[in-house]
């Protein structure tokens, strides 16, 4: 193998070449960092803590009206919107569902009521299932199928009979008035010295 041939075409950077690209990948970095820290990232990521899901305030009425359901005793907003089959899977599909919901708020594209898409209705309907597996197979019978069924009409979603589980009959954000305040908002994650010093 001839090395010349490399030697040619490697790229030599200046000093301040060097300083620039340096700084630039500091202000990057930095910048992705406190994104991440504003948006509470961490929380979603490494919890389950239901409140971490207030961070955008377009979820309050979702949290109020899972807080006074049944499910607001027994399960969390994980135990049913992220796939259990196993831990990659769980954590990949948090992380991308994740991206898609800060995709929407900041460039504020998502709908007034928000309605799960393909994706997160089979996950919540094989939740649904593996939670009340007892219930499906031997006291109700209605069997194991799964949300691609239902939608090719060959059998009921769960929430086609159940509609008011565990969110009592969303559609609207006027659904539950007052929501805000029965939700954990989140404080500001701006230190204290920097609101004093913008006169907050």
């Amino acid at each position: 193998m001839d090395l010349g041939k490399f030697k040619k075409w490697r790229i030599t950077l200046s000093y301040r070449q060097k300083v620039v690209g340096l700084v630039l990948c500091g202000i990057i970095v930095g910048l992705g960092g406190l994104f991440a820290y504003l948006l509470r990232m961490h929380t979603y990521i490494i919890g389950d803590d239901p409140a971490a899901c207030v961070n955008c305030h377009i979820m309050s009425p979702w949290y109020a009206t899972w807080s006074h359901s049944s499910h607001g005793r027994d399960a969390t907003c994980n135990d049913c919107h992220v796939p259990h089959t196993s831990l990659a899977a769980k954590y990949f599909f948090k992380g991308l569902d994740g991206m898609k919901h800060v995709a929407y708020f900041v460039t504020n594209s998502e709908h007034q009521a928000i309605m799960a898409e393909n994706a997160s209705a089979e996950v919540i309907m094989d939740n649904c299932i593996r939670c009340h597996t007892e219930l499906n197979t031997r006291m109700v019978r209605t069997g194991k199928i799964d949300y691609m069924l239902a939608k090719r009409g060959e059998g009921f979603a769960c929430w086609d009979c159940h509609r008011n589980v565990p969110h009592g009959g969303m559609n609207t954000l006027s659904s539950t008035p007052g929501a805000e305040t029965q939700a954990p908002i989140p404080p500001s994650p701006v230190p204290a010295w920097l609101q004093k010093a913008l006169g907050h």
